[in-house]
């Protein structure tokens, strides 16, 4: 049901203050930290410690959202013949996907870092974070800028698991509707990505790539 215009009563605003003098360092101790986050392709089964994921979800549900509908849901699989069902899924429509004859600029953009149809870290990953977004349904209200604000809990999800050293994937196989029947959910949750948690595997390699110079992306006006 929507809530009534009226719903929310004014509070005062959180007390969070960080010192004039620190408030650089933090920026940038942040940035440091991020700048070392990669994209891991070959994980380690070794189990994530308790309360990891939790906490991270619980960072990630911090996220603002359009009329602060929070239209996302966090499902985390770790029983093997899901993920091994997920993993069928997913490899299916990728192999469509790299037949297809209409996605030539894709493929070539995709070639130098190596991917193909073959995603085993579907299954060597010891969670896969399934996040959906959600749509107006029985038990949920409509959503506002659902896309935009399930991307920024995502990205906030991202960096609690990386400061939590752990190592995550983004993967989007598309279509992505096998995963409401794979894991019962509702038709009004609509799958937004699929995110393999874990640690990375001791010969895990990565691409040599950069990133674009500050100069290149920051445009003060």
């Amino acid at each position: 049901m929507d809530e009534p215009a009226d719903h929310y009563q004014p509070v005062p605003a959180p007390d969070y203050q960080v010192p004039v003098e620190l408030a650089r360092s933090r920026a940038q101790g942040f940035a440091d930290v991020m700048a070392s986050r990669r994209t891991i392709r070959d994980f380690s089964p070794t189990p994530i410690p308790p309360g990891v994921i939790q906490a991270a979800i619980q960072a990630a549900s911090s996220a603002p959202s359009g009329a602060n509908i929070q239209p996302w849901r966090f499902v985390v699989v770790t029983d093997p013949e899901r993920k091994r069902a997920m993993r069928e899924g997913a490899e299916a429509e990728e192999r469509e996907f790299y037949e297809r004859s209409g996605a030539r600029d894709w493929h070539a953009a995709l070639a130098p870092l190596g991917t193909d149809s073959s995603k085993p870290f579907l299954e060597i990953a010891p969670a896969i974070i399934a996040v959906f977004e959600l749509h107006k349904g029985p038990n949920s209200p409509r959503p506002y800028y659902a896309k935009e604000s399930v991307g920024i809990a995502v990205r906030i999800l991202l960096a609690a698991l990386h400061l939590a050293g752990l190592a995550t994937l983004t993967h989007t196989p598309s279509p992505m509707r096998f995963l409401n029947q794979i894991l019962d959910r509702p038709a009004e949750e609509r799958p937004f990505v699929l995110i393999p948690v874990g640690y990375a595997a001791p010969a895990a390699t990565v691409p040599a790539i950069t990133r674009k110079p500050l100069r290149e992306v920051l445009i003060w006006s």
